[in-house]
């Protein structure tokens, strides 16, 4: 089966920005984003977002994911401490994320002989430490 997939860490804030963010951590985010309220009644708060991102097709997720952990790892102390502040100031939420994306049946994916993934301890051990959820979005052409 041909799957497009990639995976990112992302940190979250309604009040620092990925810049800020950056500055804090020492590493420059490969995507940042803001979104702003659409609305005036009721207001959607802005999210400002410092992404670091593996789009390396071919790749397995387990593969994807130690790119990401081999970025991240040196700077884990300081994504924990960056983590505890915004909860601290914003309260807990979904402040820092490992999120993997999969599209099944992608014509431009790459083809997967085996399509189930893990996390192994380095992983779990990382997630743990920077406070970080797991997300997992998965879509098909049906």
């Amino acid at each position: 089966m041909r799957v497009h997939q990639y995976a990112y860490f992302s940190l979250r804030s309604d009040q620092l920005s990925a810049r800020e963010m950056a500055t804090r951590l020492g590493m420059e985010p490969d995507e940042t984003s803001v979104k702003g309220s659409r609305r005036a009644n009721p207001p959607v708060p802005r999210v400002h977002s410092w992404r670091v991102v593996c789009r390396d097709s071919g790749l397995t997720v387990d593969e994807q994911v130690d790119r990401l952990i081999d970025r991240l790892e040196p700077i884990a102390d300081e994504i924990a401490a960056l983590v505890r502040a915004i909860d601290e100031s914003e309260g807990e939420g979904l402040t820092s994320t490992l999120q993997v994306v999969r599209y099944f049946g992608d014509d431009d994916g790459a083809q997967h002989q085996r399509l189930g993934w893990h996390l192994d301890r380095r992983a779990v051990a990382f997630l743990q430490r920077t406070g970080a959820e797991l997300d997992v979005d998965e879509y098909g052409d049906d």
